[in-house]
């Protein structure tokens, strides 16, 4: 998986089509993203005595195939190539070649 935690990607399929976000985990065992504002969906929790219940809205995983990053140049969506700078790998955008962080 070429995604990272902090990446700027947009949703490309789904419910959240077309929202955008930063990624704030990545689940690799399942292949999925957590994007930030996106795939909300409620969760009804009960009550103990230090918490208390109620239905929460909470980001659910979303499969990696599904987002794009975003270019830093054009902020468009593209892929995700790699290239060998100074004996190390970086990822570069396709669109524009610019190196992402």
């Amino acid at each position: 998986m070429n995604l990272k935690v902090g990446d700027k990607v947009i949703v490309i399929a789904g419910s959240s089509k077309g929202k955008e976000g930063k990624i704030t985990k990545v689940l690799r065992a399942e292949n999925r993203v957590i994007v930030e504002g996106c795939n909300i969906v409620k969760k009804h929790k009960k009550g103990n005595g230090q918490e208390t219940g109620g239905i929460l809205e909470i980001e659910a995983p979303i499969h990696a195939s599904n987002v794009m990053i975003i270019d830093p140049k054009t902020k468009k969506r593209t892929r995700i190539g790699h290239t060998i700078e100074n004996d190390k790998k970086v990822r570069v955008a396709k669109k524009s070649n610019e190196k992402i962080d």
